[in-house]
């Protein structure tokens, strides 16, 4: 896929299930299942969309999913299924392997979104993709690395504390240009510092939306947030200034984990706001 000169790809690491509660908070069940129907043990599946984009001469990883550093024990728990196989072998269809990657940025340091950063033993983590710069915001390594009884279980060091050690990972102070067409931004409200990717080429616009909004109805629905959210209230507030941002430009979005609308546009007819979904090839 292309956006203008930006050449863009989902890339999956799989797909697992996570409890309904989590996904929708206080948003009642009778309103959600209207959307996705849980399955007998109240889960939901949570797709694990990871990107691969190759501008200006970059190629670029943004996510990392999973890994493979997870237990039996954990697979079976969140029920990981891969049908694509792991993002590693997606890149590979895509013919990239893992020394022609140049940055992954880690829209932050939860355990699915950067558990593909390094592989081996915590103790003796070593990094996946060798020659990449691994990026993310020093308050989301902050928050990282001092935890507390809420995030914890969230944060595994051995996905990002081996890389800031070696200096293979950067610590960003706010929104960074990657390239010409690609932009980290800070969305606050999942963590302190998470991020969103910012894409623009010839005139055309794109957001990676990463947990700004776990699926879709949650960009369109200011009020659904999900209880992993940190700061609830800043959530809505940075939902409603990139509603505005995506309306006024038209801007491509992508999902990284809804399984029903992985990619769309949003769109207000009437005073109502939905996302559109759009064909994902």
């Amino acid at each position: 896929m292309y956006l203008g000169a930006l050449e863009v790809h989902l890339v999956s690491d799989g797909m697992v299930w996570a409890d309904a509660g989590g996904l929708f908070g206080l948003v009642p069940r009778a309103l959600y299942s209207r959307i996705v129907q849980p399955d007998e043990q109240n889960r939901l599946p949570m797709a694990l969309t990871c990107l691969l984009l190759r501008s200006g001469g970059k190629t670029i990883v943004v996510d990392t999913g999973l890994g493979d550093k997870l237990t039996d024990k954990e697979k079976e728990v969140w029920n990981l299924q891969r049908p694509e196989g792991s993002l590693l072998e997606g890149l590979a269809r895509l013919g990239c392997a893992p020394e022609d990657v140049d940055l992954v940025l880690n829209t932050h340091l939860h355990w699915d979104h950067c558990g593909g950063n390094t592989r081996g033993q915590p103790e003796a983590a070593r990094p996946v993709f060798p020659r990449a710069e691994y990026l993310t915001q020093r308050l989301e390594y902050a928050d990282a690395i001092a935890p507390n009884e809420r995030t914890r279980a969230t944060y595994l060091a051995g996905n990002f504390a081996p890389l800031v050690e070696t200096g293979q990972m950067r610590l960003m102070d706010g929104d960074a240009r990657l390239t010409d067409e690609v932009r980290a931004v800070v969305t606050r409200g999942h963590t302190r510092a998470h991020m969103s990717v910012r894409l623009e080429s010839a005139g055309l616009s794109g957001l990676y939306v990463a947990d700004l909004a776990s699926y879709a109805v949650h960009f369109e629905k200011l009020a659904w947030v999900t209880a992993y959210d940190v700061e609830p209230l800043e959530s809505i507030e940075t939902k409603r200034r990139w509603q505005k941002w995506a309306l006024e430009r038209d801007a491509l979005l992508i999902f990284e984990h809804d399984t029903l609308v992985p990619m769309g546009r949003l769109k207000e007819e009437g005073g109502r706001i939905r996302v559109e979904r759009m064909a994902d090839s």
